[in-house]
């Protein structure tokens, strides 16, 4: 009997194991999840990689196009998703049950080990070959600048200094940055994943305003404005859950209810 009630207790044991590791699995989430699966695309996809040439390809174009001036030439680009790909962030929250988190992101960013957005170190490097200024209007933080600059000076992209590296200060909105570069450079382009980056007309704008504002702005595409794929995140999120804080039930909730099926 003695040789059984061993026996018993190791199934116990067993079972008692198993039921552990699987209730420290986290829960299902559409946002945790979903953002698991655009990482996928992001990293594997041929044709995130064909879309991101395409949009670099077309600014190489508009800089060969660009007119003489009296100011010298510059080029205001994101880095985020334009620049340096982040994707492996999203990976390691998603894996988690986890949507973006600020100190996680400080962790992430003080690796400096982003690799680059497909097309975005020829194209920049090109750019000032024909002596064209490269500034990076970013809004990570002042914390994360000189971890953002090893990450850049890794690629041997070209401006990469203090002076052209310009964080978010007091307020997200890049529309200050942008004026005081345009005051002393013409500016060709502006390169972004996210409408805000190129003008204050799509600053924390609803859902609406922002569809409307993309109508009335839909020749600036491909012509002054060059955007760049981000399946991941950006702008839209808030402008369609239409408030911040929200948890990821709460968001899965939003989701469900507003997408269309039949």
């Amino acid at each position: 009997m003695k040789k059984y009630g061993i026996i018993v207790l190791v199934f116990i044991s067993a079972c008692t194991t198993t039921k552990q590791s699987v209730t420290s699995v986290p829960a299902s989430s559409i946002v945790a999840d979903g953002k698991l699966f655009t990482s996928i695309f992001q990293q594997k996809a041929a044709e995130y990689k064909a879309l991101c040439f395409q949009a670099y390809n077309v600014a190489r174009l508009r800089v060969d196009q660009a007119a003489p001036g009296t100011k010298p030439k510059a080029i205001i680009t994101d880095i985020a998703e334009t620049v340096l790909e982040n994707s492996p962030y999203a990976v390691r929250q998603g894996l988690m049950g986890k949507d973006y988190e600020p100190a996680s992101w400080y962790e992430w960013t003080a690796r400096a080990m982003a690799d680059t957005v497909p097309g975005a170190p020829s194209f920049l490097q090109y750019a000032a070959s024909k002596g064209i200024t490269v500034f990076y209007v970013t809004n990570r933080d002042e914390k994360e600048k000189a971890a953002t600059l090893i990450n850049l000076e890794k690629y041997h992209l070209p401006n990469t200094d203090n002076d052209h590296l310009m964080m978010r200060q007091n307020i997200s909105s890049k529309e200050g940055r942008r004026q005081a570069i345009m005051a002393k450079y013409d500016v060709v382009l502006l390169v972004g994943d996210n409408l805000a980056d190129f003008s204050n007309q799509f600053d924390k704008k609803p859902q609406q305003e922002r569809d409307n504002n993309t109508l009335q702005s839909a020749a600036l595409f491909g012509d002054r404005f060059i955007i760049i794929p981000n399946p991941n995140y950006g702008d839209w999120e808030p402008a369609f859950y239409k408030k911040s804080g929200l948890s990821l039930p709460q968001k899965d909730s939003v989701i469900r209810a507003e997408l269309k099926s039949y």
